[in-house]
């Protein structure tokens, strides 16, 4: 399996998403600058968490239009899988590739901890590999992950099975402290409607190796592999 991850001025997680990226596939990513206009041939394209351009005028508003995204685009509609994590779902969304928006959280702080998700789907390249119903810990850290979107796009995000992920409380959690941000309908995830597109505002990059005291995420990356190698 042969990836890339775009890295913007900001971006945080470019290093931890290609370890995990290279650790799980055995191959090293490209990584691509904001400002590339190719990319080599790949069959994953990551866009990394982090502060993209400081997040200025909105998050991910002002990276959506980098030169590099308008590749992204052209690779997703032509079936390349995309996955967003963090400031990379709110860069995807505001560059047309998912629906709705991210917004500031909904207790106005920015949340730093591990949180609860319910995988909703396995019929994806990106969580074959968990089980439907399964809860995983991933970690969070945003401030402005509340995903909204309107009534008819909700409706068929819901209809259509497109939510992946959804908050879900912990062991030992009330189910008031499950949603980290006030996402509407819990949504922690999404797909688009061809499924080879994923926005997450959790990082499973953050829960790749034993040393991270969480192996949640691995099973995400592995999916990938054993679909796509």
């Amino acid at each position: 399996m042969k990836s890339a991850v775009i890295v913007f001025p900001g971006s945080n997680c470019d290093r931890d998403i290609a370890v995990a990226l290279e650790q799980a596939s055995g191959k090293k990513p490209h990584m691509a600058f904001h400002k590339d206009t190719e990319l080599p041939d790949v069959d994953v394209i990551a866009v990394p968490g982090g502060f993209s351009y400081g997040d200025y005028l909105r998050c991910g508003a002002m990276a959506a239009h980098s030169p590099i995204m308008k590749v992204v685009k052209e690779r997703a509609a032509k079936g390349v899988r995309v996955v967003g994590i963090c400031n990379g779902f709110q860069i995807i969304t505001e560059a047309g590739l998912l629906p709705g928006a991210l917004i500031r959280n909904k207790s106005l702080k920015y949340v730093c901890r591990t949180v609860g998700l319910r995988v909703e789907t396995t019929d994806s390249d990106f969580t074959r590999k968990y089980a439907k119903g399964q809860v995983i810990g991933i970690p969070v850290g945003h401030g402005e992950g509340n995903y909204v979107a309107d009534d008819e796009t909700l409706k068929r995000l819901e209809g259509e099975g497109l939510v992946a992920f959804r908050y879900t409380a912990l062991p030992g959690q009330s189910a008031d402290q499950a949603n980290p941000n006030g996402a509407t309908n819990d949504i922690a995830g999404i797909f688009n409607a061809q499924r080879n597109v994923l926005g997450m505002m959790p990082h499973p990059e953050r829960a790749f190796d034993p040393l991270h005291g969480n192996t949640d995420g691995r099973a995400f990356f592995d999916s990938l592999v054993e679909t796509l190698s």
